[in-house]
This record gives structure tokens, C-alpha cells and sequence, in this order.
């Protein structure tokens, strides 16, 4: 079943049990995606991979929000953006550990021969497709850059 349609569905749920906080991520995860959907270019539906690109996005835009509220002491923003933030959550594959991650990038620093932080470009390149969605950008790139200093 595609995101859409699970999304649809949850959105129906949200609207029975009143539940408003619910609905208004689901929305918002709804509206991302029918802007992807008809974007210029666009093919009209979304492949699993671009799905997992917006949710982890839309999750970033999220946990940035929350560090900039909770800087400037507005708490009433933050929770509201946790909130949506969880949901959104759960919708992503469960993330790894940052010990599971350290693991992974060892792991692809030997598959591309990398010998020192001129091969961080790299490193990265395949590490961040291989743990898409798995773990955030900035765990591996500094898990990345301590391994080949």
C-alpha cells in the first residue's frame, strides 16, 4: 500500500476520533506529497524511496523547528512540533542506534577503499544511501569524519 493511501486512511481514522494534533501532521504529510506528486517533471505517482525523502524531511524540518523554539524559551511551539514530529516518526523505518551506524559506515569505508578525510565525499555518498531513512545525515557524517581521522 502506498504512503498516500495510508496517509488517506489515517487521515479518516484522525477525523472519527477528533483527534486534532493527529490530523493536522497527517495533512501536512499529505500536502508534501501531492506537491511531489505534481511538481513539474513529476511522473504523477511517488517510488517508495521518494516517499522515505519527504518523510525524512518533513522529520528534519521538524526537529530544526523544535531547536530553534526551545532556543527563543517557546515552548507552546516545540511541543506542537514534537508532536508532529512523532507522528511523522512513525512513519519512518525504526532508526539505528549510533553504534549500529558507527558499524554500517566502517563497513562501507572498506567497501570503497577509503584511506583518510580526502575520501569523506565518498564515504559519504554511499554511506547516506545505504542508511537512507535509517539514521540522520549529521550522526553519519561525524561518525564518518572520526573514522578517517
Amino acid at each position: 500500500m502506498s504512503l498516500k493511501t495510508t496517509i488517506e486512511q489515517e487521515i479518516k481514522q484522525a477525523m472519527l476520533r477528533k483527534d486534532k494534533d493527529r490530523l493536522r501532521a497527517l495533512r501536512a504529510i499529505k500536502s508534501l506529497i501531492l506537491l511531489a506528486e505534481t511538481e513539474k517533471g513529476g511522473s504523477g505517482d511517488l517510488s517508495e524511496d521518494a516517499e522515505l525523502k519527504l518523510l525524512t524531511k518533513a522529520a528534519k524540518q521538524r526537529r530544526d523547528s523544535i531547536a530553534i523554539f526551545e532556543e527563543q524559551g517557546r515552548e507552546d511551539l516545540a511541543a506542537t512540533e514534537k508532536s508532529e514530529l512523532a507522528i511523522i516518526e512513525g512513519f519512518l523505518p525504526a532508526q539505528l542506534s549510533e553504534g549500529e551506524v558507527e558499524e554500517e559506515v566502517k563497513l562501507v569505508i572498506a567497501a570503497v577503499g577509503a584511506a583518510g578525510p580526502q575520501d569523506m565525499g565518498k564515504v559519504m555518498g554511499a554511506a547516506t544511501k545505504k542508511l537512507a531513512g535509517k539514521a540522520d545525515g549529521k550522526m553519519i557524517s561525524m561518525l564518518a569524519k572520526k573514522l578517517l581521522s
